[in-house]
């Protein structure tokens, strides 16, 4: 199912989006009405149209184009994504977008609080998105070393910078908890993830430091966050072991578990 500006999206509309791929999005977890931290999604797409199109956009247009296509009283979790594109927007003359539109899709939701995904094995590969601050809808970059990573034999890529410090992972955040249980994040220019953010916020010992190889290999635990899966252990980065049980971790997905629902 797909709604642009509250209706049902045109073919046309799609097309133009899927051939010009200029855009931005947030992609959020909708459980029985409700989504964690659904002003910072809504900031995000207001900060982004200006980045992406020099536009505003009216936060609480987004929340009702939202509440058309997946309200309703839809029982249960499932994702639903708002994507901003302008339908309109000429390759030739990308300068006078100025029109984007809200399109908003469903999908469901893997996972969830009582059954966490499995945990991941990841590859570390050297890529920097482009303007890693604005979440874009560019994601060849991504997904082509994501796909090198799986036919590797893992699961998912871990992203690495030019200086070899570990970044991010191809569509979520990553952390680690040290000897001492404390939970460190990549000191690194990324994309600030919703869940990512709500755990920061939450408390508990959470510090920024710059993880090259052998800081990594002191880790004790490592884990992966998304609004879609929320908190996921990993089990390896590379030839790494990490602990996929670690009570840093369950913690860490009790805090997230316990952020209230914000209604549509």
């Amino acid at each position: 199912m797909a709604s642009l500006n509250g209706s049902p999206a045109s073919p046309a509309a799609l097309q133009a989006l899927a051939l010009t791929n200029y855009g931005h999005f947030t992609t959020m977890r909708v459980e029985d009405g409700g989504v964690r931290g659904l002003a910072l999604h809504l900031d995000r797409l207001v900060s982004d149209c200006r980045a992406v199109f020099g536009a505003d956009l009216d936060p609480e247009w987004v929340r009702e184009c939202v509440r058309r296509e997946a309200g309703g009283g839809r029982a249960g979790a499932f994702m639903v994504r708002v994507t901003v594109f302008d339908p309109e927007l000429d390759l030739t003359a990308p300068d006078r977008a100025g029109r984007p539109g809200v399109l908003v899709t469903t999908r469901p939701a893997a996972g969830s609080a009582d059954r966490p995904l499995p945990a991941l094995r990841v590859q570390r590969l050297a890529y920097c998105r482009d303007a890693p601050s604005v979440k874009h809808v560019a994601l060849f970059g991504q997904l082509r070393l994501r796909r090198a990573a799986r036919l590797a034999g893992f699961d998912d890529v871990l992203f690495t910078g030019p200086d070899g410090l570990v970044s991010e992972g191809c569509t979520w955040n990553a952390g680690f908890i040290d000897e001492a249980g404390a939970v460190l994040w990549p000191e690194a220019e990324v994309l600030r993830g919703t869940t990512m953010r709500l755990l920061r916020t939450a408390g508990g010992g959470h510090v920024t430091a710059a993880m090259p190889d052998v800081r990594l290999r002191s880790m004790r635990a490592a884990f992966a966050t998304s609004t879609g899966f929320g908190v996921r252990a990993l089990a390896a980065v590379d030839d790494i072991a990490f602990r996929t049980d670690d009570p840093a971790i369950g913690a860490l997905r009790e805090s997230y578990a316990a952020v209230p629902l914000d209604r549509l």
